[in-house]
């Protein structure tokens, strides 16, 4: 009965924009800033909900996204017609969803497919040398990739320790954010960077010194710290408790470097290959070197799959489940995010000209410091996909103009997204699969808001550091 009275609440969004109705298309300046509610409802379940009801959460995810998402789309339809809703609907899922889930499928499936068996011991140099890979190939594989691949390998190491929640914290920082600043591939606010017109390479580019300058401050911060608590274990007890003695390291699933070098290129392909031909679907068009991207990477998905060991994947505790929960939320998000898009691109004439105005100097140019911050702030509490998509629309969402002219924009924009991700562990999807695994394995992880607190200790000096050097 609450959820309906709840729903009921949301047909009644636009009760305040009566004058909707009369409007001949979708005019974003017309729109009443409660048209957002749809959308900060889910970003804040999806912040709260987790924390506060995790057994409900589990559920229900589902459920809470569908909701959020009807409580936007049948007002819409309503004010707007069914024709107008249907073309929204259609537009927003096939010309940014299914690129963006298919990426994150195909890289999930494959890079779930590789295990590392076998086990070292975890001293400050080894674990460091694993958060350095781990940096690495974050880029290359994504930063869910990376860190599914590599923290079970770096607990292992460190189950004989006592202290070893910090192990995991830079983890967090490093691998599952920070290291998938380099390309499209890394992190998803990237990629959607790339799907709206941004350069595979300019990401590398503009972003390989403020990315160098991150994880080279924060290795050597690590390193020192878990030197400091390495030389305070007691190293016989460590070896009596430790229940599993080194043994070499070992691959399996080798063929899944294939899968990704893959991925990789396909990607690259769609960004390079220009082929003139487009195919339009209920009113969006799809350019044919993006349809042969999302085809070939559902097969290597496919052959990922198939040609992978079941007992590989059963050793690497793969499942379905978390790829499933970003697939339904994201579908939510993606719905509900239309109407804020539509009052970013009105400009002044929207309801959200006070933060335009927050993200512009007095002469009318974008405040690069203001916009690495505020993206970055909204990135560590809600997600920093969405809120990325958020402020590139909001600096005019002109992918050729914020390459050029408003490049220091865009870059302050990524920096904020990819970076402040890794303050809170909602920040980035992977932050709280890495923290329920550490903690599955007898890790006792920091609460939410003591995690925040130490996260704003470490990281805080190297965000204004990098203010300063670039905005």
């Amino acid at each position: 009965m609450r959820a309906a009275r709840f729903f009921a609440a949301g047909l009644g969004l636009v009760a305040a924009s009566p004058a909707l109705a009369a409007e001949a298309g979708f005019n974003g300046g017309s729109l009443s800033p409660l048209w957002i509610v749809p959308f900060a409802g889910i970003l804040l379940s999806i912040a709260v909900v987790p924390v506060t009801a995790p057994s409900f959460w589990h559920h229900h995810f589902g459920k809470t996204s569908a909701f959020w998402a009807l409580a936007f789309l049948v007002p819409f339809a309503v004010y707007y017609g069914v024709d107008l809703a249907l073309r929204e609907v259609v537009h927003t899922l096939v010309a940014e969803y299914v690129p963006f889930i298919i990426l994150l499928l195909a890289l999930f499936t494959v890079s779930g497919g590789i295990h590392i068996r076998g086990n070292l011991h975890g001293s400050a140099r080894l674990n460091t040398g694993i958060l350095a890979i781990g940096t690495v190939l974050a880029s290359v594989m994504g930063t869910t990739g990376a860190a599914m691949l590599l923290i079970r390998p770096l607990l292992r190491a460190n189950d004989n320790r006592r202290h070893r929640a910090h192990v995991v914290m830079f983890f967090i920082f490093l691998v599952a954010n920070i290291g998938g600043a380099l390309t499209p591939l890394g992190d998803p606010p990237l990629f959607l960077g790339f799907l709206k017109g941004v350069d595979f390479f300019w990401t590398t580019k503009v972003m390989l010194w403020p990315t160098l300058l991150a994880s080279a401050l924060l290795l050597a911060l690590f390193y020192m710290v878990d030197a400091w608590f390495w030389q305070r274990e007691d190293k016989v007890r460590a070896l009596d408790r430790d229940p599993t003695p080194d043994r070499p390291i070992r691959i399996d699933g080798k063929i899944n470097f294939l899968f990704l070098l893959a991925i990789v290129i396909m990607v690259l392909l769609s960004g390079v290959w220009k082929s003139g031909v487009s195919i339009g679907i209920a009113g969006t068009t799809r350019e044919l070197q993006g349809i042969v991207r999302d085809v070939s990477l559902l097969a290597i998905a496919w052959a990922s799959w198939r040609l992978t060991p079941a007992s590989v994947r059963h050793a690497h505790h793969f499942t379905w489940g978390p790829i499933v929960e970003v697939a339904k939320l994201f579908a939510g998000i993606f719905l509900t995010i239309i109407p804020a898009i539509a009052m970013l691109r009105a400009g002044s004439e929207g309801a959200l000209a006070p933060v335009i105005a927050l993200v512009t100097s007095a002469d009318g140019r974008p405040n690069d410091a203001v916009y690495f911050w505020v993206t970055g702030a909204l990135s560590s509490f809600l997600d920093n996909a969405p809120t990325y998509l958020v402020f590139f629309n909001l600096a005019g969402g002109d992918a050729a103009a914020l390459m050029g002219t408003m490049a220091s924009t865009l870059t302050a924009i990524s920096l904020g997204a990819v970076f402040m991700g890794a303050n809170t562990y909602i920040g980035n999807a992977p932050n709280f699969m890495v923290k329920s695994i550490a903690e599955a394995r007898g890790v006792r992880m920091p609460s939410f808001f003591a995690y925040f607190g130490w996260a704003m200790l470490v990281l805080t000096p190297i965000y204004a550091l990098i203010t300063v050097l670039l905005f």
